[in-house]
């Protein structure tokens, strides 16, 4: 049975800005994985600076380790994230010491 003749299911990819958000949705064939649904998206061609090879992508807020054998089930939704400007511990840590120096 060739990928199109099989069985297919709903999902939807997502990516979003500050200041701009796009959801696609799919039917794909049962067995596409997390990178798969990115690619068939085309979300990586509507925004710069979209790298799949390296994105960490995620199902309902929960971040995959393995895009390219997470089997997606029908109804998901994929995430694929932005890169961290900040380390979230860096930014915590400077703004303590901020609000300490502040106080001073």
């Amino acid at each position: 049975m060739d990928a199109d003749a099989a069985p297919r299911i709903r999902v939807e990819v997502a990516y979003a800005l500050p200041e701009r958000q796009r959801i696609v949705a799919l039917e794909v064939p049962r067995g596409t994985t997390v990178f798969q649904a990115a690619e068939r998206s085309g979300l990586a061609t509507q925004f710069d600076g979209i790298d799949l090879e390296s994105a960490k992508m995620g199902i309902f807020g929960k971040v995959v380790a393995n895009p390219r054998t997470q089997v997606l089930e029908d109804g998901d939704r994929v995430e694929i994230y932005r890169p961290l400007r900040a380390d979230p511990k860096d930014a915590r840590k400077a703004r303590a010491r901020k609000a300490a120096s502040a106080k001073d």
